[in-house]
Order: structure tokens, then sequence, then C-alpha cells
């Protein structure tokens, strides 16, 4: 899924990634707003994941 993708179905997956992460805050969501590389920052500091693992799990959600 590219950047734009994302960006139209951001409502959908910002559900999904509510649900995988609930320590992620509405506005961490809501900031990233389809920014893939915005959202794997705040999962490694709210997770404290590496980069790999967080671009890892988000591919098992659909975002590439």
């Amino acid at each position: 899924m590219n950047q734009d993708t994302i960006k139209g179905q951001w409502k959908q997956l910002s559900g999904k990634i509510k649900q995988k992460w609930g320590k992620l805050t509405d506005n961490d969501i809501t900031q990233s707003e389809g920014n893939k590389d915005y959202l794997i920052g705040k999962l490694q500091e709210h997770y404290g994941i590496a980069k790999d693992k967080a671009q890892e799990q988000l591919k098992e959600l659909g975002i590439h």
C-alpha cells in the first residue's frame, strides 16, 4: 500500500491501529495521518520496539 493509498484509507486503518496499539493516543494517530515514518516513530516511543519490528507490524496490518 503506497503513501497515497494509506492516506485515502486512513479512517479504516486508524481503527485497526487503535485496536493493536492501545498506548497510541488519538492525537498520535491524528497527527500521523497516514505518515508511516511518523507512526513508526510513535510505536518506537510508546512500545520501545526497533524500527524494523515496527515496520513489520505495520505490514501485518496492510501498511507497506
